[in-house]
């Protein structure tokens, strides 16, 4: 019966829509999978202060070097629907708490593939999911436990934003951005109030480059005098402004693991320094990352996983559907 319920279901959506394409269940299961592991390894090689960096090269032949999550998903053209939509919720995680982009890809991807050798071994995606749900508990309570309570002042959120942005660009231009970027935001932060980022203008100097970059704390205007005889300095003006606005590192992963473990069997916080591969303390170098971005990623990996996981079915509409029809007439 339960065989002739899911092919009963599968036919009267082609009889509604004789265009669409219908995947039944293991075939759903084996393409979430492998769309998730294509994606984890396009983006594999780009985390951390270490990665590489991609070219991308759009239709009229702009070319873009990042490593940076957010713009690698938002600019790729992806086809597959699974690694479109895990794409949208890394980009939203990004959106929401300003990091974690690529480490979502890379854990959705690492859940979906420890998954794939349980259920060839016959277990129900179900089982998986509710051991998803149960890991994402325990480590989000090992998380509120991990973390460290500080008075948040200039020091600390350079801190936090240094250690974001040596995993987006060079090491050099990092810590040359960190300042202007607190600066910024301290700048046009108001106690008690959200804080307005489009009060901040980022304006590009095409004969400059990125190590010039600076903070400015008042108004840019890049051009000169729209006529000979306007004035060159005026006082008590009135001013009207719009607002426009351990792989990559070349170490061995498992030996660094192992040194690692050893340190934290000895009852230390350790990291890893990515220039020599030993272990070192992130608390006393400044390392910090945000609390907020881990906590949403663990929520974030755990409901994207299981959701793949309990597809049973696939269904790619065909070209006359409701959604190019416009509204119904009642």
């Amino acid at each position: 019966m339960r065989y002739y319920a899911r092919r009963s279901a599968s036919s009267a959506v082609q009889m509604v829509n004789p265009n669409s394409e219908v995947a039944r269940r293991g075939q759903a299961l084996k393409i979430n999978i492998h769309a998730a592991l294509g994606l984890q390894d396009v983006l594999r090689s780009n985390l951390g202060p270490r990665g590489t960096i991609k070219m991308l090269v759009d239709g009229s032949g702009q070319i873009k070097l990042t490593k940076d999550g957010k713009v690698l998903l938002s600019e790729m053209q992806i086809q597959n629907p699974t690694a479109t939509m895990i794409a949208r919720a890394a980009t939203a995680q990004d959106e929401i708490t300003g990091d974690g982009t690529t480490s979502i890809v890379l854990l959705v991807g690492e859940l979906l593939k420890q998954a794939e050798r349980y259920i060839s071994e016959g277990l129900h995606p179900r089982v998986l999911t509710e051991g998803f749900e149960l890991a994402k508990k325990e480590s989000l309570q090992f998380l509120e436990s991990f973390k460290l309570t500080k008075k948040i002042d200039r020091s600390l959120l350079c801190d936090v934003a240094r250690t974001a942005l040596r995993t987006k660009v060079h090491a050099d231009l990092a810590d040359n951005l960190t300042e202007a970027i607190v600066d910024a935001v301290l700048t046009i932060h108001r106690e008690g109030k959200p804080i307005d980022l489009y009060m901040i203008e980022i304006m590009k100097m095409m004969h400059r480059t990125d190590m010039d970059t600076r903070f400015v704390k008042g108004l840019v205007l890049d051009h000169g005098a729209r006529h000979p005889d306007m004035p060159k300095r005026v006082k008590n003006a009135y001013i009207l402004t719009l607002n426009v606005l351990a792989m990559n590192a070349g170490l061995d992963a498992q030996d660094v693991l192992v040194e690692l473990q050893d340190e934290h069997a000895a009852g230390h916080v350790v990291g890893v320094d990515l220039k020599t591969g030993e272990p070192m303390d992130p608390i006393s170098e400044g390392v910090l990352d945000n609390y907020r971005v881990q906590r949403h990623m663990l929520h974030s990996i755990a409901v994207i996983a299981s959701n793949l996981l309990l597809v049973d079915e696939m269904m790619r509409a065909g070209r006359a559907s409701l959604k190019s029809q416009g509204p119904i007439d009642q």
